[in-house]
């Protein structure tokens, strides 16, 4: 075998023209397996259309009771909001211990906080507005707090029943397998 080939390709001729055989099916209508481009670079990505949030961030006395426990005790409204953003992969209690403990230890759990809502901001397609997200939540923690908690409840969250509870609401009536503990044995 000659040493410009690699090993496991052979050439072969047709017509004339040496080609290598390589394992690889080619079809011979695409024109990006030729120019060396691939699937993703021929036709570009759709760029996300993002939409605004259902309510402004000011809004918070459209709900006064969320607005008040926000207020008093922003851990509670946090745990909600991170459990159903993290999609039931952590607890409502958890994250907001922890949120509680970085507002002790250093006084800005906005930095916590800022991350979720970005993470929001990614999972809706929502507008970073009206500016960066850790800047809102430094400047006015409880109304961006407010904010994500009516933008969840506007889309469907029950906030009281975290995520779990909703997923169970809006599965019910379809029949589920059951779940086995330790996998299939004999």
């Amino acid at each position: 075998m000659d040493s410009k080939y690699s090993a496991g390709t052979t050439p072969t001729s047709y017509a004339g023209t040496t080609t290598t055989t390589t394992g690889i099916p080619v079809n011979s209508t695409s024109e990006s397996y030729f120019s060396g481009t691939t699937t993703e670079e021929s036709f570009p990505a759709k760029p996300k259309v993002l939409v605004p949030w259902s309510t402004g961030l000011f809004d918070c006395f459209s709900d006064v009771s969320n607005c008040c426990i926000t207020c008093w005790c922003p851990c509670i409204t946090f745990g909600q909001i991170s459990e159903i953003v993290d999609k039931g992969s952590s607890s409502c209690g958890s994250n907001g211990a922890l949120y509680t403990l970085i507002a002790c230890v250093t006084g800005c759990s906005c930095f916590y906080s800022c991350f979720y809502r970005s993470k929001m901001r990614q999972q809706y397609s929502l507008q970073e507005d009206p500016c960066n997200d850790c800047f809102v939540h430094c400047c006015c923690e409880a109304c961006a707090l407010c904010q994500e908690y009516r933008e969840l409840r506007n889309r469907g969250y029950d906030m009281q029943i975290g995520w779990h509870g909703n997923m169970e609401r809006q599965n019910k009536g379809v029949a589920m397998a059951p779940v086995v503990e330790g996998g299939m044995s004999r």
